[in-house]
C-alpha cells in the first residue's frame, strides 16, 4: 500500500494517531476532520505528510474529511460551552444518586453523537441509573469511562513539586512505568511525599535520567563489594556518579573513605 499520511492530535498532550490524507495538502499545525470510530472529530495536524514506509504502508487508516472550516471552528466553540454545561449537570446527578465517584472531565463528540464522562472512583461503581439519567437529560448516547488518577492529573493539569507545570499536561504524550528501583538507583529519600506527583504516583520524571544512572553505574563496584584501595581493604558503601568517587568502609579502621573510581580494585568474593 502506498500514499501519504499524517499525524493528528485530539488533545495537547494526547497520543497522535495517523490518518489518510488523499488528495488533500495539509501542513503541520492545520486543523482537520477526521473520521474515527467514535464518528467525526476536530483535531490538529501534528505530523505533516510524509511517505508511507515499513508497517505504515500496512495500514489501513481512516481519511482525513476536510480542512476545519470557519463553520467548524465556531462549532467547535458550541462544543466547549457545552461540555461546561454537561459537567455541571453530571456533577449535580452524581451526587444525587449519592454515587462514590468524582468527574473529571466530559467530552462531546463532533457531531454531538455522544457524549463522554471521564470519572475516577475507589473501584467498580454501579452507574446504571446515572447513564439513564443521564441520557434523558441531553437525548444522546451517553459513556461513562473510568480513569486513572494518573490521567485525571493530565486532564487538569497542576504545578510540580519542581514548580513547572505537570509534565503529563504540557508535553508527555505517553506514561511509562516508573519504579522505586529508580528512586533507589539516583540515591533519592524514599520518603512517599519526596517521589510521589500530585496524582499521588511516583512522579513520571524518575523514568527521564533512570538510563544514565544504569549505564553509568555499570562501572561501578556494587554496595557491599570488597575492593582494594590506597589505603588498604574495604567493603563499598555507595557511590556518587558525579562525582565519579566511592565511599569505602576500610576493614582495619571501620572508618568511611571516598575514594576516585580509578583507585579501585574490586576483589573477588569470598
Amino acid at each position: 500500500m502506498t500514499g501519504q499520511l499524517v499525524g493528528v492530535q485530539f488533545k495537547k498532550t494526547g497520543k497522535t494517531y495517523y490518518f489518510d490524507p488523499g488528495a488533500l495538502e495539509l501542513e503541520k499545525g492545520e486543523g482537520v476532520i477526521v473520521e474515527t470510530v467514535r464518528g467525526l472529530e476536530y483535531g490538529t495536524v501534528v505530523i505533516g505528510p510524509r511517505p508511507r514506509n515499513g508497517e505504515d504502508g500496512e495500514q489501513l487508516l481512516k481519511p482525513v474529511v476536510r480542512k476545519a472550516t470557519d463553520e467548524d471552528l465556531k462549532c467547535l466553540a458550541e462544543l466547549q460551552e457545552k461540555e461546561a454545561r454537561a459537567f455541571r449537570i453530571g456533577e449535580d446527578k452524581i451526587k444525587a444518586h449519592g454515587l462514590p465517584m468524582k468527574l473529571v472531565g466530559v467530552d462531546y463528540t463532533f457531531d454531538s453523537s455522544k457524549v463522554i464522562f471521564y470519572f475516577t472512583a475507589e473501584g467498580r461503581v454501579d452507574f446504571r441509573e446515572l447513564v439513564r439519567d443521564l441520557a434523558s437529560v441531553f437525548r444522546t448516547r451517553i459513556e461513562l469511562r473510568q480513569i486513572g488518577v494518573r490521567d485525571e492529573a493530565k486532564m487538569i493539569g497542576g504545578l510540580g513539586g519542581c514548580g513547572r507545570e505537570l509534565c503529563c499536561a504540557t508535553w508527555l504524550r505517553e506514561f511509562t512505568p516508573v519504579s522505586i528501583r529508580m528512586a533507589k538507583e539516583q540515591n533519592l529519600s524514599l520518603n512517599p511525599t519526596k517521589i510521589s506527583g500530585i496524582c499521588g504516583r511516583l512522579m513520571c520524571c524518575l523514568k527521564y535520567e533512570s538510563e544514565v544512572y544504569e549505564n553509568a553505574r555499570g562501572a561501578y563496584p556494587d554496595v557491599g563489594a570488597r575492593v582494594e584501595t590506597p589505603a588498604g581493604e574495604g567493603k563499598v558503601t555507595g557511590v556518587n556518579i558525579f562525582r565519579n568517587t566511592v565511599s569505602v568502609e576500610l576493614k582495619d579502621s571501620k572508618h568511611v573513605q571516598y575514594f576516585p573510581l580509578k583507585q579501585l580494585k574490586t576483589l573477588p568474593k569470598r
